[in-house]
């Protein structure tokens, strides 16, 4: 089952790669480990690197922007990497601003959740969906506009009070 979830997240990743090339939205790597490794322990740069080792990740190098933030969220949020988690930061983000990519995307997580975990409360799923919604539509996080670039040297604790996270 989990060579199925991967096999769809690469074919999810090429079409939205090929979208990104197609509307001229593909931007340079953002997310270069050589460099963030430099940062020192608590830095937002430096807890991607160690984010990324824990759970055995590459980072998303390609394509648009928000796809190559992706695991910098995580950091930010503190959802971890499962199916839920995956689910919870899909919800904080279309709470923080509504884009249909986050409706498709969570309908795919809820589908594989429901397949994959069939005796997860549901109550559970509801309440942590939408309290990472809330958490979304509380802050003043924009991924779209987010420049994590600019603050890879500070602590993540702070960059998480300028977004009221």
């Amino acid at each position: 089952m989990e060579s199925n979830v991967l096999n769809l997240q690469a074919l999810l990743f090429r079409a939205v790669d090929n979208l990104a090339v197609t509307l001229n939205l593909e931007v340079p790597q953002i997310v270069v480990l050589e460099k963030l490794k430099l940062f020192p322990i608590d830095t937002l740069g430096r807890t991607l690197v160690d984010f990324l080792a824990a759970n055995n990740l590459e980072p998303l190098t390609t394509g648009f922007r928000r796809k190559q933030l992706h695991d910098a969220v995580h950091v930010l949020t503190g959802y971890s990497t499962d199916l839920i988690g995956e689910a919870e930061v899909q919800a904080f983000l279309l709470g923080g601003k509504f884009h249909f990519a986050q409706i498709m995307i969570s309908s795919g997580l809820l589908y594989l959740i429901h397949q994959q975990m069939p005796n997860y409360d549901r109550r559970e799923l509801k309440t942590r969906l939408t309290t990472a919604f809330d958490r979304g539509r509380n802050s003043t996080f924009n991924v779209d506009t987010w420049q994590p670039e600019l603050q890879w040297y500070l602590p993540v604790t702070e960059v998480r009070k300028i977004y009221s996270l």
